[in-house]
């Protein structure tokens, strides 16, 4: 069995080759395997703002930030990902969040 960081190889590679459809697919086994796994949710909200399906980017965006709380880049990368999928006021918040953490303000 693979591991998340051997399906999130697979997954870039797909990506790279312009599958970002069956890139999804290993990121999502990779997340099953470990829910923990930032950078694969990270990249999974990547892909599905790319792929058009808003309500799932915003989940693994989310999901980063559940799992990486005081990571400032991870409310920064929220932000864009609520930006991608048209929701400015949850973006703003998320940027707010990103900018306190980043200056100590939280």
């Amino acid at each position: 069995m693979p591991t998340p960081y051997e399906l999130y190889d697979q997954a870039v590679e797909l990506r790279d080759a312009g599958d970002k459809p069956a890139a999804a697919v290993k990121l999502e086994e990779a997340v099953v395997i470990d829910p923990k796994f930032a950078i694969g949710h990270g990249l999974l909200a990547k892909l599905y703002v790319d792929l058009a399906e808003s309500e799932k980017a915003v989940f693994h965006a989310k999901k980063v930030v559940e799992i990486e709380p005081d990571d400032t880049f991870s409310y920064t990368a929220l932000s864009i990902i609520y930006q991608r999928c048209g929701l400015i006021p949850e973006a703003e918040e998320a940027k707010a969040v990103a900018f306190n953490k980043q200056h100590g303000l939280d």
